[in-house]
Protein backbone atom coordinates (compact mmCIF):
# COMPACT_ATOMS: atom_id res chain seq x y z
CA UNK A 1 0.00 0.00 0.00
CA UNK A 2 1.28 3.43 -0.89
CA UNK A 3 2.27 5.61 2.01
CA UNK A 4 0.52 8.99 1.99
CA UNK A 5 2.73 12.02 1.39
CA UNK A 6 3.51 14.37 4.22
CA UNK A 7 0.96 17.17 4.69
CA UNK A 8 -1.94 15.25 2.99
CA UNK A 9 -4.73 13.63 4.91
CA UNK A 10 -4.66 9.80 5.02
CA UNK A 11 -7.89 8.63 3.48
CA UNK A 12 -7.29 4.87 4.03
CA UNK A 13 -9.70 3.77 6.77
CA UNK A 14 -7.78 0.55 7.49
CA UNK A 15 -4.67 2.32 8.58
CA UNK A 16 -4.50 4.01 11.91
CA UNK A 17 -1.96 6.83 11.73
CA UNK A 18 0.07 7.71 14.72
CA UNK A 19 -0.90 10.75 16.82
CA UNK A 20 2.04 12.78 15.42
CA UNK A 21 0.95 12.03 11.89
CA UNK A 22 -2.58 13.04 12.70
CA UNK A 23 -1.37 16.32 14.15
CA UNK A 24 0.79 17.05 11.08
CA UNK A 25 -2.13 16.21 8.82
CA UNK A 26 -4.39 18.63 10.64
CA UNK A 27 -1.74 21.40 10.40
CA UNK A 28 -1.22 20.75 6.70
CA UNK A 29 -4.97 20.91 6.07
CA UNK A 30 -5.18 24.23 7.87
CA UNK A 31 -2.27 25.67 5.85
CA UNK A 32 -3.78 24.42 2.59
CA UNK A 33 -7.08 26.11 3.41
CA UNK A 34 -5.32 29.42 4.12
CA UNK A 35 -3.19 29.54 0.97
CA UNK A 36 -5.74 28.13 -1.46
CA UNK A 37 -7.23 31.51 -2.45
CA UNK A 38 -3.72 32.85 -3.21
CA UNK A 39 -3.02 30.00 -5.60
CA UNK A 40 -6.38 29.89 -7.29
CA UNK A 41 -6.88 33.65 -7.72
CA UNK A 42 -3.44 35.21 -8.24
CA UNK A 43 -4.99 38.50 -9.41
CA UNK A 44 -7.54 38.79 -6.67
CA UNK A 45 -8.63 42.40 -6.06
CA UNK A 46 -7.71 41.94 -2.45
CA UNK A 47 -4.03 41.83 -3.47
CA UNK A 48 -4.04 44.89 -5.74
CA UNK A 49 -2.92 48.27 -4.51
CA UNK A 50 -6.06 49.98 -3.26
CA UNK A 51 -7.07 53.27 -4.91
CA UNK A 52 -7.04 56.42 -2.80
CA UNK A 53 -10.55 57.13 -1.79
CA UNK A 54 -11.97 60.52 -0.81
CA UNK A 55 -13.04 60.87 2.74
CA UNK A 56 -16.84 60.96 2.82
CA UNK A 57 -16.74 64.22 4.86
CA UNK A 58 -13.96 65.99 2.87
CA UNK A 59 -16.39 68.19 0.89
CA UNK A 60 -18.17 69.41 3.98
CA UNK A 61 -14.81 69.96 5.68
CA UNK A 62 -13.63 72.13 2.76
CA UNK A 63 -16.87 74.09 2.81
CA UNK A 64 -16.46 74.58 6.54
CA UNK A 65 -12.95 75.96 6.05
CA UNK A 66 -14.15 78.35 3.35
CA UNK A 67 -16.98 79.48 5.60
CA UNK A 68 -14.58 80.20 8.46
CA UNK A 69 -12.23 82.04 6.10
CA UNK A 70 -15.10 84.18 4.78
CA UNK A 71 -16.21 84.92 8.34
CA UNK A 72 -12.72 86.10 9.30
CA UNK A 73 -12.45 88.21 6.16
CA UNK A 74 -15.85 89.76 6.80
CA UNK A 75 -14.97 90.50 10.43
CA UNK A 76 -11.68 92.07 9.37
CA UNK A 77 -13.39 94.30 6.81
CA UNK A 78 -16.15 95.25 9.23
CA UNK A 79 -13.54 96.34 11.76
CA UNK A 80 -11.73 98.51 9.20
CA UNK A 81 -14.99 100.09 8.06
CA UNK A 82 -15.98 100.79 11.66
CA UNK A 83 -12.66 102.55 12.32
CA UNK A 84 -12.88 104.53 9.08
CA UNK A 85 -16.42 105.72 9.84
CA UNK A 86 -15.35 106.66 13.35
CA UNK A 87 -12.41 108.69 12.03
CA UNK A 88 -14.54 110.44 9.41
CA UNK A 89 -17.17 111.32 12.00
CA UNK A 90 -14.50 112.61 14.38
CA UNK A 91 -13.06 114.92 11.69
CA UNK A 92 -16.52 116.27 10.90
CA UNK A 93 -17.40 116.80 14.56
CA UNK A 94 -14.14 118.50 15.53
CA UNK A 95 -13.41 121.56 13.39
CA UNK A 96 -14.92 120.37 10.09
CA UNK A 97 -13.31 121.73 6.89
CA UNK A 98 -14.69 124.87 5.34
CA UNK A 99 -15.65 125.46 1.76
CA UNK A 100 -12.40 126.61 0.08
CA UNK A 101 -12.30 130.22 -1.00
CA UNK A 102 -11.86 130.98 -4.67
CA UNK A 103 -10.21 134.41 -4.39
CA UNK A 104 -7.44 136.16 -2.52
CA UNK A 105 -7.08 139.88 -3.25
CA UNK A 106 -6.70 140.06 -7.03
CA UNK A 107 -5.85 136.37 -7.38
CA UNK A 108 -8.22 133.59 -8.40
CA UNK A 109 -7.61 130.35 -6.51
CA UNK A 110 -7.81 126.91 -8.15
CA UNK A 111 -8.07 124.33 -5.35
CA UNK A 112 -6.95 121.37 -7.48
CA UNK A 113 -9.22 119.00 -5.56
CA UNK A 114 -7.58 115.67 -4.80
CA UNK A 115 -4.08 116.99 -5.50
CA UNK A 116 -1.25 118.24 -3.29
CA UNK A 117 -1.03 121.76 -4.68
CA UNK A 118 -3.09 124.78 -5.66
CA UNK A 119 -2.72 127.51 -8.29
CA UNK A 120 -3.28 131.26 -8.01
CA UNK A 121 -3.54 133.47 -11.08
CA UNK A 122 -3.92 137.17 -11.80
CA UNK A 123 -3.06 139.86 -14.30
CA UNK A 124 -0.95 142.83 -13.33
CA UNK A 125 -1.05 145.90 -15.52
CA UNK A 126 -1.75 145.41 -19.19
CA UNK A 127 0.76 142.70 -20.05
CA UNK A 128 1.86 140.74 -16.99
CA UNK A 129 0.40 137.30 -16.33
CA UNK A 130 1.24 136.00 -12.85
CA UNK A 131 0.85 132.35 -11.88
CA UNK A 132 1.69 130.98 -8.43
CA UNK A 133 1.90 127.22 -7.88
CA UNK A 134 1.75 126.32 -4.18
CA UNK A 135 2.48 122.98 -2.51
CA UNK A 136 0.78 121.71 0.60
CA UNK A 137 2.88 121.63 3.77
CA UNK A 138 6.23 120.12 2.75
CA UNK A 139 8.40 120.62 5.83
CA UNK A 140 8.76 122.17 9.25
CA UNK A 141 11.33 123.59 11.65
CA UNK A 142 11.19 123.44 15.45
CA UNK A 143 10.61 126.65 17.34
CA UNK A 144 11.57 126.08 21.00
CA UNK A 145 9.73 128.16 23.58
CA UNK A 146 11.92 129.82 26.16
CA UNK A 147 11.86 127.92 29.43
CA UNK A 148 9.70 125.16 27.99
CA UNK A 149 10.71 121.56 27.38
CA UNK A 150 8.27 121.09 24.54
CA UNK A 151 8.67 122.96 21.27
CA UNK A 152 6.29 124.06 18.55
CA UNK A 153 6.88 123.69 14.85
CA UNK A 154 6.71 126.20 12.05
CA UNK A 155 5.21 124.58 8.96
CA UNK A 156 6.75 125.32 5.60
CA UNK A 157 5.15 125.81 2.19
CA UNK A 158 6.96 126.15 -1.14
CA UNK A 159 5.51 128.28 -3.90
CA UNK A 160 6.83 129.27 -7.33
CA UNK A 161 5.93 132.56 -8.96
CA UNK A 162 5.95 132.78 -12.77
CA UNK A 163 5.68 136.23 -14.34
CA UNK A 164 5.42 136.48 -18.11
CA UNK A 165 4.61 139.25 -20.61
CA UNK A 166 2.95 137.54 -23.53
CA UNK A 167 3.24 134.05 -25.01
CA UNK A 168 6.67 134.59 -26.58
CA UNK A 169 8.36 136.37 -23.69
CA UNK A 170 10.84 134.96 -21.21
CA UNK A 171 9.49 134.00 -17.81
CA UNK A 172 10.67 135.43 -14.54
CA UNK A 173 10.59 132.53 -12.07
CA UNK A 174 10.88 133.07 -8.33
CA UNK A 175 11.06 130.20 -5.84
CA UNK A 176 9.81 131.23 -2.38
CA UNK A 177 9.16 129.83 1.07
CA UNK A 178 5.98 130.71 2.94
CA UNK A 179 6.29 130.58 6.72
CA UNK A 180 3.25 131.22 8.96
CA UNK A 181 3.56 135.03 8.71
CA UNK A 182 6.35 135.83 6.27
CA UNK A 183 7.82 134.90 2.90
CA UNK A 184 11.45 134.27 1.92
CA UNK A 185 12.82 134.36 -1.61
CA UNK A 186 15.03 131.34 -2.27
CA UNK A 187 15.80 131.60 -5.98
CA UNK A 188 15.31 134.24 -8.64
CA UNK A 189 16.00 133.56 -12.33
CA UNK A 190 14.81 133.99 -15.88
CA UNK A 191 14.00 131.09 -18.23
CA UNK A 192 12.91 130.86 -21.80
CA UNK A 193 9.23 130.44 -22.58
CA UNK A 194 9.78 126.98 -24.15
CA UNK A 195 12.51 125.72 -21.79
CA UNK A 196 14.62 124.33 -24.62
CA UNK A 197 17.98 124.59 -22.82
CA UNK A 198 19.04 121.45 -20.97
CA UNK A 199 21.16 123.21 -18.36
CA UNK A 200 20.30 126.91 -18.34
CA UNK A 201 22.21 129.29 -16.12
CA UNK A 202 19.93 130.05 -13.19
CA UNK A 203 21.90 132.87 -11.60
CA UNK A 204 23.43 133.10 -8.12
CA UNK A 205 21.75 132.20 -4.88
CA UNK A 206 19.39 134.94 -3.78
CA UNK A 207 21.17 135.41 -0.44
CA UNK A 208 24.39 136.14 -2.33
CA UNK A 209 22.94 139.20 -4.04
CA UNK A 210 23.53 142.71 -2.77
CA UNK A 211 21.22 143.50 0.15
CA UNK A 212 19.74 146.54 -1.54
CA UNK A 213 18.99 144.45 -4.62
CA UNK A 214 17.34 141.86 -2.39
CA UNK A 215 15.16 144.54 -0.78
CA UNK A 216 14.15 145.91 -4.17
CA UNK A 217 13.06 142.44 -5.34
CA UNK A 218 10.91 142.02 -2.22
CA UNK A 219 9.32 145.38 -3.08
CA UNK A 220 8.79 144.13 -6.64
CA UNK A 221 6.78 141.18 -5.29
CA UNK A 222 5.01 143.34 -2.71
CA UNK A 223 3.63 145.52 -5.46
CA UNK A 224 2.02 142.41 -6.96
CA UNK A 225 0.43 141.31 -3.65
CA UNK A 226 3.07 138.60 -3.09
CA UNK A 227 3.91 139.43 0.48
CA UNK A 228 3.56 138.37 4.12
CA UNK A 229 -0.22 138.63 3.82
CA UNK A 230 -0.09 135.94 1.11
CA UNK A 231 1.92 133.70 3.45
CA UNK A 232 -0.74 134.01 6.17
CA UNK A 233 -3.48 133.24 3.64
CA UNK A 234 -1.65 130.18 2.27
CA UNK A 235 -1.13 128.67 5.73
CA UNK A 236 -4.79 129.07 6.63
CA UNK A 237 -5.85 127.72 3.26
CA UNK A 238 -3.55 124.70 3.44
CA UNK A 239 -4.67 123.79 6.96
CA UNK A 240 -8.20 123.57 5.63
CA UNK A 241 -7.13 121.73 2.46
CA UNK A 242 -5.10 119.25 4.49
CA UNK A 243 -8.19 118.33 6.50
CA UNK A 244 -10.39 118.23 3.39
CA UNK A 245 -8.01 115.94 1.51
CA UNK A 246 -7.63 113.68 4.56
CA UNK A 247 -11.39 113.20 4.84
CA UNK A 248 -11.62 112.59 1.09
CA UNK A 249 -8.89 109.96 1.38
CA UNK A 250 -10.71 108.22 4.25
CA UNK A 251 -13.95 108.17 2.24
CA UNK A 252 -12.14 106.79 -0.82
CA UNK A 253 -10.64 103.94 1.20
CA UNK A 254 -14.02 103.20 2.80
CA UNK A 255 -15.77 103.10 -0.58
CA UNK A 256 -13.13 100.75 -1.98
CA UNK A 257 -13.51 98.28 0.90
CA UNK A 258 -17.31 98.45 0.76
CA UNK A 259 -17.33 97.71 -2.97
CA UNK A 260 -18.32 94.12 -3.69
Amino acid sequence: MLKPQSGILNLNPNENPSPKKQQRSRQAASMAWLIRPLRTTPFSPSLRTPLLRQHPNSTSFSNSRNYISDMRKSAFQDNILRLLRKEIQYEHDHCPPKQPTTRFNSFTVDDRSGEQWIRLKRKFGEKEDITIDVTMFDGSVPVPDSGQVQSDEQLHITFIVNISKGDDSDVLEIVCSAWPNTIDIQKFYVRGCNRTANHPYSGPEFKELDEQLQDSLYEFLEERSINDGLAIFLHEYMKNKDKTEFIRWLQTVKSHIEKK
